[in-house]
Order: C-alpha cells, then structure tokens, then sequence
C-alpha cells in the first residue's frame, strides 16, 4: 500500500467536502437569494402602484322627496265568522225519529229541525194526567166526608144542651170536622203537586220538537236519523244556526306589543286565501280584554265588522288583517333607507357625531355631486316611509339611501334614481 495516499479519518463517514461541492452549494444560495429579492421588488412595486393609482369614484343612489300617504298599521291573523252564532241542542235524551234541517238550510223561528221520538214522554204525560185525576177524584171525596162532618157536628150541639148525648161525644164530633177539613186542604195540595207534575211531563213531551230559536241559516248539522241523543250531563250540540250570514265579524289575535294602539273604531282591511286578489274593507267594532297566552305569548282578540252582501266569505276562513292605527295623507315624506344612511368618507368630527348614542335627525342631500348634510324633524313612521315635519327639504330633492364605487353611469354630477 502507498504510504503517500490520503487517508480516511476513522469515524467519519465517507463523504468528502470538496471544493467543487462547497463551490456548488455557494451557487444555490446566491440563486435563491437572487429569487427572494426581484420578489419583494414586485410586491414593492404593487403596492406602489396601487397607492399611486387614483381612488374609484364614489356614485350616489338618490331617490326624490315626494308627498303621499304615511300609514301605520298592525297585521294580525284570524278566522271569519259569523257576527252571532246559535247552539241548538237537546234538553231531553231519546233516538232522533225526523229531521227536518240540513246543511246551508234556512229557517223561520220556531221551525222544527228535528223531533225526537216522543213515545216515552207522552207516557209520562199521560201518568201524570191520571194521577192528577186520582187527586181530585180524593178531594170530592174527602168533601163529601167534610160536609157529613159539619152537619154531625151541628146536629150534635143542641142535643148536648138538651142532655140527649154526652160532651164526649160531641167533642169526638168536633174533631171528625177538624180531620175532614184538613183532608179537603191536603187533597187541594196533592192536586197542585199533580198539576205541576203534569206539566213538567208536557215541558219535556214539548222538548221532544227541537226547534230554531232566531230565523237564520243552519251552517252544522251534528245528528242523523236514528241517532241516540243523551243529554245526561251535557247539553249535546245538534245544530248550529247562523243568524245573518250577510253580517261578518274577523277574530284576530293581536300581540301585546300592538295591542295599545288599536281602538274601536279603526280602519282595517283583511284578505283570504279563497280570493288572494280582493281585500275587504273592516273596522274595528271590540277590543276585548280577556288574553289569551299560547306558549307564553299574550295575545288579545280584536274582531273586526265587515259586510257580506255578496256572501263571498265562508265562517272559518283564515284572514290576515291590516288594522291602521295611525295615518298621514298629502304629506311631505322619505323613505327609511334615507335615514338610515352614512357617507363613508365622513371627515372625523362628523363620524364621531354619527356614532354618537343618540344619532342626529338628518338625511343627505346630492348637491353638485356631492352628499350635503340636511337637519329634519320627523313624524309618523310607517316603516317604509316617515313624515317629515320640518326642515330644508322640497319635494323632488334628491336625497341620497345608498352609495356605490366605481365608474357612475350617470354624468357627474347626475344623481342616479329610482320610484320606491
């Protein structure tokens, strides 16, 4: 072996570190150096460029002041029905033997709807008939044995003061008088108890007619021929009869937040699923206070009058109601959106005052292209639109609800609109 070649330190693996390596490796970092440097000069170069470049232009939305109507309103839900409604039902149980009402069915009062069957109720009649008849066949009796009384005792009483008979035998008579005079009165009650009784059994041999009690229409018909009616505990409902199905009335369930400004005698409208394209005209006839709480919400029941002539509107109906509680015709107005809106390149002073607790009565104005600030006193709020009572607005100004950057469609200076 040649003592003169190099060695490999023991150890160590068996890469070596050439120059040509070394030299290989320098070349890759310079490389990566050169990459990481011409990007930041892009990024730098950019951002410059976008600095330098001028802002998009601001375009306004504008919508004119015009003058109308501003109404409040309360939507509410509810069910058509007729203003009055009758229960006809039976006060004496038995099998119904006619029927003589249906469905859509209009009567007279006093009409028979249905009967039932009247056998065992005219068998209690005649019972009670023959009993009152025993009665007073005991009182001429009991009158007879009165009258023999009376004439005994009469007989008896000279007789005692001639010695003839004993005053025993007189007061015996005495007493007979007394007895048969208060039998005469215990048979006179026994027949009023009859009497009455009789009538009792007439009163439910008549309750056997059931009949309509109003002239009106027969909108539920709950019995069939045949059918057994027990009136035990509970009046059984067998008919019901609308008296004036001309005459309507809504029942709506008003929440409690809304409750406080719907007073008897305002306007409202409803519409039906029936007639999507009709709204009838209402009004408020009842605000009644008893609630109604529904899974811990209260609601109260307003019932609206409405007039059906035409006989359009069916009892049940579902109707969603508009009941106005406040409204403002041939008014100067804005639409919400103006007040709500805020230019976006407020200088800072007017930012703090916009974001203050208590934000200023204001809208803006589009004056030569440019959002002027305009101090209004407001009124009723229709949520779509609020009245203004005072400040520098005139119809047809244009205010502005809304900003957009970019190229304006429109000259400048030529606000963009559009009708609410």
């Amino acid at each position: 072996m040649d003592s003169g070649s190099p060695r490999q330190p023991a150890g160590q693996g068996g890469t070596t570190n050439t120059p040509s390596a070394v030299a290989t490796s320098s070349k890759h970092r310079r490389r990566w150096l050169v990459v990481a440097v011409c990007a930041l000069l892009a990024l730098a170069a950019g951002l410059a460029y976008r600095m330098l470049l001028p802002s998009p232009a601001v375009s306004y939305v504008t919508v004119p002041v015009s003058t109308g109507s501003v109404t409040r309103v309360v939507t509410a839900t509810g069910s058509v029905n007729p203003v009055l409604t009758i229960i006809v039902g039976s006060y004496v149980s038995g099998v119904i033997r006619e029927l003589h009402c249906d469905f859509n069915t209009r009567v007279r009062k006093g009409q028979v709807c249905a009967k039932i069957d009247p056998r065992p109720y005219q068998a209690a009649v005649d019972t009670a008939g023959a009993e009152l008849a025993n009665a007073k066949a005991q009182l001429i009796k009991d009158q007879a044995g009165l009258t023999y009384a009376h004439v005994t005792y009469a007989r008896d009483v000279p007789l005692v003061k001639l010695g003839y008979i004993s005053k025993d035998a007189l007061d015996a008579a005495r007493s007979a008088l007394d007895e048969a005079s208060a039998q005469v009165t215990l048979d006179r009650a026994a027949i009023a108890a009859r009497e009455a009784s009789l009538h009792t059994a007439e009163i439910n041999l008549g309750y056997t007619d059931i009949t309509s009690p109003v002239d009106g229409t027969v909108v539920s018909r709950n019995v069939t021929i045949g059918q057994t009616v027990a009136a035990s505990f509970q009046t059984p409902t067998l008919f019901l009869i609308a008296t004036d199905l001309t005459r309507m009335q809504v029942d709506t369930n008003v929440s409690e937040s809304d409750i406080g400004s719907v007073k008897e005698g305002n306007k409202a409208s409803f519409s039906v699923e029936s007639f999507p394209n009709r709204t009838f005209v209402a009004s408020v006839v009842q605000v009644r206070q008893a609630p109604q709480t529904v899974q811990n919400v209260v609601t109260y029941d307003v019932v609206l009058g409405t007039d059906n002539t035409a006989l359009l509107l069916k009892p049940g109906m579902t109707a969603t109601a508009h009941i106005v509680t406040d409204a403002r015709t041939h008014v100067l107005r804005v639409p919400d959106q103006a007040l709500r809106f805020v230019p976006s390149n407020l200088p800072p002073s007017a930012a703090v005052e916009e974001s203050g607790t208590e934000k200023p009565q204001r809208v803006w104005k589009l004056v030569n292209g440019h959002p002027v600030p305009v101090r209004v006193v407001l009124g009723l709020d229709d949520d779509s639109f609020t009245e203004v009572l005072g400040g520098d607005l005139k119809p047809d100004d244009a205010i502005i609800v809304g900003e957009q950057r970019g190229p304006s469609p429109a000259p400048a200076g030529s606000p963009l609109r559009f009708n609410p």
